[in-house]
């Protein structure tokens, strides 16, 4: 259906892309994995014609329709979600516009004579929006909002009134209820809870046309995709199977490599000595120069680039005592909204709880309270003896300064530390380099979440209190904060939507439902095999 051929592609001073080749067959999911910055998003452009390759071709077979979702919604406003989402559905639309003026035209007089013409073009136009399942389109456009968190209200709401993440939220909507021959979605994970990711992963399962996706959510991505195309030096290579498979095969595949490049080394070595001890040798000199023109024309082996990961280390955090947060008969509420009535929750050293809710159950709320950044209506919120606490919420990265770099930033915090145990620092939070030298305002949501959680980390608090810490992360970053997080020794009360997170991470799960506070002693895992659920309030099994 789409294919890539010997494609190159400068951007600014950076090739991304030297002579590519690559092909998306019809029914086929792939995931589009690579380093930050390798041309993920460049490659959507060029599929999608809002960019052209330098040299090469992308040739698209006639006639395919390509739904394509990225970050930037742009403006949105004047029209309620519902409607922006049904305008997105393509053909339908139009289609929907012509009936339309068909029936006006019928019930206008002044056309009488060209009422045969008329009649019989309404009845070809009327049996295309039937076959579009025309007539179902609002209720389509509204299971795709549900799914993806929407009320009612929300929905028939102007969509100019909606927060960037909600927005991106109609616009992923748009591309789903349109059901392209192809969809290209660029991270539509990112700003979904757990229940809205969970809809998505089964509406794309159930979707028949081809699927090219990025996403930095391991166990969403991994579920879906039936192949993955990696971009890594400007080449794409495919691989076939889920995301979890082209791991193996891409160490695999160093390990064969780095065998090659060291056989090889050793054979280069070998007949390099031979040249140098004979070469003024007249008896040796056609043995010597055969070696020489064998050398010439061996094809060198590379050694194969490793992925710069470094682990971060924790210093041993101070031990607090065995109590660490008390919530004793907590009410809290906004307006009219009742949130906790009467909570009782107590965490001991070395807990690590999960809090799962749906929307608005006040999973937030909750730990801002035992931040202190919210008051209880009533009741107690008390931490305990020798507790020093680290607290990661959204707004955590709006209270960096911007005119500030990244090293300067890391200094002012630890004044004591030396240029090479921050510069370390740094390094494990992806910041090699010169990219200490940037300031904070250019950083993206990725980078300014990484400086923040660095910060935090660095003098280790012994309770960690998360509110969504892994939103902007890429994988690279998330498998570094899961092992690291698993050999702290502290106590941590988090929120996230990452599933690989969660299980990897906790020891208990607390449960926000209308019904009331459940806690589950056993992590995620165990909590997902006991209730049959991997969020509260979706349906057993879902």
């Amino acid at each position: 259906m789409i294919r890539l051929d010997n494609v190159s592609k400068q951007v600014g001073h950076q090739i991304l892309f030297i002579e590519a080749s690559a092909a998306l067959q019809r029914g086929e999911k792939i995931g589009l994995v690579g380093p930050n910055g390798a041309g993920k998003t460049t490659l959507f452009r060029m599929i999608s014609g809002r960019e052209q390759p330098d040299e090469g071709q992308v040739s698209i077979d006639r006639g395919v329709s390509i739904g394509y979702f990225n970050q930037d919604v742009g403006e949105m406003s004047g029209r309620s979600a519902v409607a922006e989402v049904m305008d997105g559905a393509g053909p339908v639309s139009s289609v929907a516009a012509e009936l339309k003026e068909l029936e006006t035209a019928m019930a206008d007089p002044d056309r009488a004579d060209e009422m045969d013409d008329i009649i019989a073009r309404y009845g070809e136009v009327l049996a295309r929006f039937e076959e579009l399942d025309g007539y179902a389109l609002d209720s389509r456009a509204r299971e795709a909002l549900s799914g993806l968190g929407f009320s009612e209200e929300m929905m028939d709401k102007d969509v100019g009134l909606l927060s960037g993440g909600w927005k991106m939220r109609v616009a992923l909507a748009r591309i789903l209820l349109m059901r392209p021959d192809v969809m290209l979605l660029d991270e539509p994970s990112n700003h979904l809870d757990l229940e809205s990711l969970i809809w998505l992963e089964q509406f794309l399962k159930g979707y028949e046309g081809a699927l090219l996706m990025t996403s930095h959510d391991r166990e969403f991505i991994n579920r879906i995709i039936n192949k993955v195309i990696e971009i890594d030096a400007g080449q794409l290579t495919t691989f076939s199977g889920d995301y979890d498979f082209y791991e193996q095969q891409r160490a695999l595949n160093e390990k064969q490599q780095q065998a090659q490049y060291e056989r090889q080394q050793a054979m280069l070595s070998k007949e390099i000595k031979f040249i140098e001890r004979f070469k003024a040798r007249a008896s040796h000199a056609a043995q010597v120069q055969s070696r020489v023109k064998k050398l010439d024309k061996i094809e060198r082996v590379e050694a194969p680039r490793r992925r710069q990961t470094v682990q971060f280390e924790f210093q041993s955090p101070p031990r607090s005592g065995e109590d660490v947060i008390s919530l004793k008969g907590v009410h809290k509420g906004y307006g009219e909204r009742p949130i906790y009535a009467d909570l009782d929750f107590l965490v001991r050293r070395k807990e690590r709880w999960a809090v799962l809710g749906a929307n608005g159950a006040g999973k937030s709320t909750l730990l801002k309270l035992v931040a202190g950044a919210a008051e209880p209506d009533q009741g107690k919120v008390a931490i305990g003896a020798s507790v020093k606490m680290g607290y990661f919420a959204q707004h955590s990265m709006d209270l960096l300064d911007g005119e500030e770099t990244i090293f300067e930033s890391l200094e002012r915090s630890f004044p004591q530390a030396g240029q090479g145990a921050l510069r370390t620092l740094a390094g494990c939070f992806g910041f090699s380099g010169d990219d200490v030298e940037k300031p904070c305002r250019v950083l993206s949501g990725g980078e300014k979440a990484r400086l923040v959680m660095a910060k935090m980390l660095f003098d280790p608090p012994n309770l960690l209190v998360l509110d969504e810490p892994t939103n902007h992360l890429d994988m690279a970053t998330k498998e570094m904060l899961v092992a690291s997080l698993a050999d702290f020794e502290g106590t941590m009360l988090f929120v996230s939507h990452d599933r690989h997170f969660l299980a990897a991470l906790s020891n208990r799960v607390l449960e926000l439902t209308p019904e009331g506070v459940h806690q589950y002693g056993g992590g995620y895992t165990e909590y997902v095999a006991r209730t049959g659920q991997e969020a509260p309030g979706l349906h057993p099994g879902g």
